[in-house]
């Protein structure tokens, strides 16, 4: 059987957010090499310029972008491993939700990492490979308000199950991350705002919200070879948000 490959480039989609760059930063530690590409040029230099490594900017829901990022870091080396760490958050209630913020909710949660498969998996047929996307806890459970990102992360969800059983023949893995409220510059509405802050810390039966660190270790590990036994699966980090009901 082919191996998924351990000395090819790791893409980091969204490396310069707090996930992502937080992914980014566990995997430098391990020693990878990593690519890291986003929108936002200043920030992505920052974290680029701390890790001492690549980067590139794209707009992942701009189909010609990500594939000329992915062909021009192909052409430089193997892709061994990438995540998706790219997403959005919209509260609103179905009618009050206009379609373009519906169409813009999708196309930053669902299309991105639709495009992001569907360019690389061509380049990982060879060697194998491992891609995580990013979901929500807001997929798994009925949140009020929550009617389009759900939708959209929904949709990674599927997209997460079908193409890992589309591509295990070859060796790529595709998983999932779908974690709960996590702090981060796109979270910063809700945890800027301390009656908001609080009514979320109590849905999440640990007590807490979660930081980029609860989440980067699993992704680390998914993105390795350690985990090449691990294909389709949705990993719900959450606090117990989604899974649990407790009397407080």
């Amino acid at each position: 059987m082919k191996q998924s490959i351990t000395n090819g480039t790791t893409i980091i989609f969204g490396g310069s957010g707090g996930i992502g760059s937080e992914i980014a930063r566990a995997l430098h530690a391990k020693g990878a090499p990593l690519l890291l590409a986003a929108r936002d040029e200043a920030r992505l230099a920052a974290v680029a310029s701390e890790l001492e490594c690549a980067s590139a900017t794209v707009d992942l829901t701009n189909e010609g972008s990500v594939a000329a990022l992915i062909e021009q870091a192909s052409a430089s080396g193997p892709i061994a491993a990438a995540a998706v760490c790219v997403g959005s958050i919209l509260l609103k209630p179905a009618h009050m939700t206009s379609l373009e913020e519906w169409e813009n909710t999708l196309k930053i949660n669902a299309t991105a990492a639709f495009l992001v498969v569907k360019h690389l998996v061509p380049k990982m047929r060879e060697h194998g490979g491992s891609i995580v996307l990013f979901a929500s806890a807001a997929a798994e459970i009925g949140l009020p308000n929550h009617e389009a990102i759900a939708a959209a992360k929904g949709a990674v969800i599927g997209l997460t199950r079908s193409a890992a059983a589309t591509y295990a023949a070859q060796n790529i893995r595709i998983n999932c991350i779908a974690p709960g409220l996590v702090r981060t510059p796109l979270a910063a509405k809700i945890t800027g705002n301390p009656a908001a802050e609080k009514f979320s810390v109590a849905l999440h039966p640990i007590g807490r919200l979660g930081e980029p660190k609860d989440i980067a270790g699993l992704a680390a590990w998914l993105l390795s070879a350690e985990s090449s036994w691990t294909t389709g699966q949705v990993f719900t980090v959450d606090g117990g948000l989604a899974g649990l009901k407790v009397q407080k």
